[in-house]
């Protein structure tokens, strides 16, 4: 790839904004030819096409989508430092850019992440969602400082990071208030033939939960799995089954989701780990996350 010109990426990103040459050129007051030939030479210079033409329109290419994200990242930092020189502010805010599994439930991941933002100095974090296996792959090309996760890093990973116990919570079953009296008596058992909300077979605590409902000699009706946690909970707000939640969250899940909690189970533990490049931490946010974590989390 030759020498990238800033100019070029600009009216590029333009474009792509705006979704035509003939608008981005009004946006610009530059005529569509010039616009044109200087999206050319940006073409040339990254080597491969960064439009396709549809209909009357412009469509980004894979490539296009992949220089538009970082044409936005550049663009926002050019913006943030005008701001800042404008205002004369002193401080820079740190970016933290965190991964979170998307089977942690947010209200969790809320409060691990929490304490960071309580420091004296500015701090900006910027989450990220997804598997484990793709944030690790994030974490290892440090597109991410940090992951949180319901696992320790799975054997045969062949990536350099350090798991750090954060801590852990008992489970607890909820209902929405309008069925949860048909299983507040006589719990676990009046969980037998309920409809019940899960996470996804691959998540760590839905093995958990089926080797506890084979020891109790309960078979409730799966209706519904997840890989998202929030997802889960909002199909349990629409009282469509009984649904597993971290017993340390248990006032919230109730407040926010109009559910009542129908019995915790302390032998049944999801636990929670910080993930980084470093044996060692040594950044004071992350320090702060994993000294709080463990009061915060504790049910």
């Amino acid at each position: 790839m030759r020498h990238l010109n800033y100019t070029h990426l600009l009216y590029f990103w333009t474009v792509a904004r705006e979704g035509s040459i003939a608008r981005a050129s009004e946006v610009l007051h530059l005529t569509p030819q010039t616009i044109s030939g200087q999206l050319k030479l940006l073409e040339e210079a990254v080597g491969e096409p960064l439009f396709n033409r549809v209909g009357r329109g412009l469509a980004m290419t894979e490539t296009g989508q992949v220089v538009n994200q970082y044409a936005d990242e550049i663009f926002m930092l050019g913006a943030e430092l005008t701001q800042r020189v404008k205002s004369k502010q002193a401080l820079i805010p740190t970016t933290l850019n965190v991964g979170i599994v998307n089977s942690i439930p947010k209200l969790i991941a809320l409060r691990i992440l929490e304490p960071a933002l309580s420091l004296e100095d500015p701090l900006r974090v910027v989450c990220r969602e997804g598997d484990l296996e793709r944030l690790l792959g994030d974490l290892a090309v440090h597109k991410l400082d940090l992951v949180i996760s319901d696992r320790s890093i799975p054997t045969g990973i062949s990536v350099k990071a350090y798991n750090h116990p954060l801590g852990e919570s008992g489970v607890s079953f909820f209902a929405h208030t309008s069925i949860a009296a048909n299983y507040q008596q006589n719990f676990p058992q009046s969980l037998d033939a309920a409809p019940i909300l899960l996470p996804a077979t691959e998540s760590p605590m839905r093995r958990v939960l089926e080797d506890w409902f084979d020891n109790v000699e309960v078979s409730p009706r799966v209706v519904a799995e997840f890989d998202d946690s929030a997802l889960l909970k909002a199909f349990g707000e629409a009282a469509l089954g009984v649904y597993p939640a971290p017993t340390a969250i248990a006032e919230e899940v109730c407040s926010m989701y109009h559910s009542v909690e129908l019995g915790k189970i302390d032998t049944l533990r999801e636990s929670y780990f910080a993930i980084s490049p470093e044996r060692k931490l040594k950044h004071p946010a992350v320090l702060q996350i994993t000294e709080r974590a463990r009061e915060r989390l504790a049910s």
